[in-house]
């Protein structure tokens, strides 16, 4: 396997990312807008999440193909994110044609990032519906990590989060290659490195230098109880996305196998005060056959990358306020990075 050429979740052929923030009001939006409708399926683990339009991603439910995805802060408030994405569509024509009318399908989920020493005096108009359409119009293929879009307010655990991506891309036995991305705003209440040498929880799984030289991962030691109670950290938004076709039963079971990769870079996770969510998209590019075991291998790549994107967001992020970055944290500690 390899790293994709951005190392990014728009490696997958046919997706573009955008996002848009607010260094005052400490919160963002990222949006993910596939070219033509995605296969899409999702499975949420966290005690707490707070969505919308999610629900038809779900086994049984009759959409199968969304428009676009959206991760917002602002917790409930960030839900008019998608709205914003929504109207966007719609005015290009972008969604379901039902007559005369055209409804785009943009399940949305949110991170609470209310408490994080950003302006949220915004009376009786959130701006996350603006924040929407803003980051609509900025999607592309490239686009930045760390305090960018959803990961603007996001922290994890004592260090200031963000938004993570990543890529990698395997042959077939026979076939052209599949591509494989994952894009996490990194918000949790457990942290994601160890409480002794600070290394990543998910430092063996990193690629491509994309987290520095990370901490060789020993034996874990140190103070392992849970975290204080409060803090308002919590969740972690998570897409992954590939070029394989697959139906939207086999995207559920890549989104459950890449859940796996949260547990690999968090600790602990889906608390009773997560939301976290993870999306799986196709663009239905590569045949991958009917074999349970192709889909299997994309879901087993997906939940690594997964664990990377969840780290290399931290890895990403500056320091705001009270929120040291991982970086900072480890040079001020006399590490280099």
């Amino acid at each position: 396997m390899t790293v994709g050429p951005r190392n990014l979740i728009t490696d997958v052929a046919g997706l573009t990312v955008g996002n848009a923030a607010d260094s005052d009001l400490l919160s963002g939006v990222t949006v993910v807008v596939p070219e033509a409708p995605a296969v899409a399926a999702a499975d949420i683990r966290g005690g707490a999440p707070a969505t919308r339009d999610m629900d038809g991603l779900v086994a049984g439910r009759l959409v199968e193909r969304v428009h676009g995805l959206v991760f917002s802060g602002g917790s409930g408030f960030g839900l008019d994110a998608g709205g914003g994405l929504q109207a966007w569509l719609a005015a290009r024509g972008r969604g379901l044609a039902f007559g005369g009318a055209v409804v785009p399908v943009v399940p949305t989920a949110i991170l609470f990032d209310l408490t994080n020493g950003g302006d949220k005096t915004w009376g009786d108009t959130p701006p996350y519906r603006a924040l929407g359409q803003a980051a609509a119009a900025a999607a592309g293929a490239d686009f930045a990590l760390g305090n960018a879009g959803a990961g603007m307010g996001a922290t994890a655990g004592a260090l200031k989060g963000g938004l993570g991506s990543v890529s990698w891309v395997y042959d077939q036995p026979a076939g052209p290659p599949v591509t494989v991305g994952a894009l996490a705003a990194v918000n949790p209440m457990g942290a994601v490195v160890t409480p002794d040498d600070q290394g990543f929880w998910a430092a063996p799984y990193a690629q491509a230098g994309e987290l520095g030289a990370p901490t060789p991962l020993g034996p874990v030691g140190g103070d392992l109880s849970l975290p204080a109670a409060g803090g308002g950290t919590h969740t972690t938004l998570v897409a992954v996305a590939t070029d394989a076709i697959l139906t939207k039963s086999q995207a559920l079971r890549v989104a459950i196998m890449a859940q796996d990769g949260l547990a690999r870079a968090i600790r602990p996770v889906h608390s009773p005060f997560d939301g976290d969510v993870v999306v799986c998209l196709s663009t239905e590019k590569v045949a991958i056959g009917d074999d349970p075991w192709a889909v299997a291998q994309v879901g087993h790549v997906a939940a690594d990358c997964v664990a990377r994107a969840v780290a290399r967001g931290v890895y990403a992020a500056e320091a705001v306020g009270r929120w040291p970055s991982y970086r900072g944290r480890l040079n001020n500690a006399g590490a280099t990075k």
